[in-house]
């Protein structure tokens, strides 16, 4: 692993050199656990004596969806209190009468249910999250179910109410119980974040509203709505937490979600329609075969690859938001990251 090393720690330092991000943590590894891993740059500009670190804690963003709706929506799967070609008003009172009802879950999980692409949701429903889970839950279609793939955070806002209804327990307790702690996962967690975890945690991008930068709070405003727990962001973890998680959907031995969900996941089921879509993971750009090495990303920075036939997967790590929202050049550094991880 020298040389991959070297040319990744060469790349992320270029990142920060360029300012694309203050700092990086990153990992690449296997079936046994972390092969390697480092970590460049600075938590916060304003801090040139705080370095990035290994322990960082992150605002991971739209990995929310993987680590907290993506796994709990599999162990509901796998327990068969869940099947995901059923219509959800055949079960859901809540979407019962209303368009949501002829959507899927495999609607929600492939971005296909046509839902509303409008994701304002102080806007359009104030700020109460009574209001704004009726309003979600019970607003027209953009199109009908299965017509077309078209992002929305929306889907995994829905998912993780459906989680909640199924399962009786709200998102973050269903989240810790059923994924984190039987994983090991012990530093993940939804924010805000207490004052003691806030000291490691990597700044995001500045608040008007607090005249400093977020640090332990969620960057996603819609989380932050939400009092911090919602399906679309709102957690916060570090690299060695993350790497437990993709390990288990290499090794899939302990309880979780098992390896049907995650084989069912990680292939394409969108059929022709484009772009290809597994179940909320999705094909990585750039790959040889789009259907090696698979993705998800947040838009803080953070990034998640696994590869079910090399058996590898990667991460990073970085507060890209910090400076700004221009996400080309992360972009670039995240496609010669994962062409190095995974190499053939």
């Amino acid at each position: 692993m020298t040389h991959t090393t070297d040319r990744i720690e060469d790349l992320l330092q270029t990142g920060v050199r360029d300012k694309v991000y203050p700092g990086a943590v990153w990992a690449v590894g296997n079936t046994d656990g972390i092969e390697a891993s480092g970590a460049v740059g600075l938590l916060d500009p304003d801090h040139p004596d705080e370095p990035m670190r290994l322990d960082t804690v992150f605002d991971v963003a739209s990995l929310t969806k993987i680590l907290a709706v993506w796994s709990t929506i599999g162990t509901l799967v796998d327990e068969g209190k869940l099947q995901l070609h059923t219509p959800l008003g055949t079960f859901w009172d809540e979407v019962q009468g209303h368009p949501l009802a002829r959507a899927t879950a495999h609607h929600l999980l492939t971005h296909t249910a046509g839902l509303p692409l409008r994701a304002n949701l102080k806007n359009l429903y104030g700020t109460d999250p009574q209001d704004i889970r009726d309003g979600v839950l019970h607003e027209a279609l953009h199109r009908p179910p299965g017509e077309a793939v078209e992002y929305t955070d929306r889907a995994a806002l829905i998912l993780g109410y459906l989680a909640e209804h199924l399962s009786g327990q709200p998102l973050d307790q269903l989240a810790t119980d059923r994924i984190w702690s039987l994983l090991g996962m012990a530093q993940t967690c939804f924010g805000p974040l207490s004052a003691a975890a806030v000291a490691s945690c990597a700044p995001t991008e500045y608040d008007e509203a607090t005249a400093t930068h977020l640090k332990g709070t969620a960057h996603d405003f819609s989380a932050r709505l939400l009092h911090g727990v919602c399906g679309i962001a709102g957690v916060f973890s570090v690299l060695d937490d993350l790497a437990l998680f993709l390990r288990h959907m290499l090794t899939p031995t302990r309880a979780a979600f098992g390896p049907a969900w995650i084989r069912d996941s990680l292939r394409v089921r969108t059929g022709g329609l484009a772009p290809a879509r597994g179940l909320f993971w999705h094909p990585a750009p750039g790959t040889e075969d789009d259907r090696d090495v698979w993705v998800h990303y947040g838009f803080t920075g953070t990034g998640m690859w696994i590869s079910p036939t090399q058996r590898r997967w990667a991460i990073l790590l970085t507060n890209k938001i910090r400076f700004n929202r221009d996400r080309q050049p992360l972009t670039e550094i995240r496609n010669a990251f994962r062409a190095a991880a995974f190499r053939r």
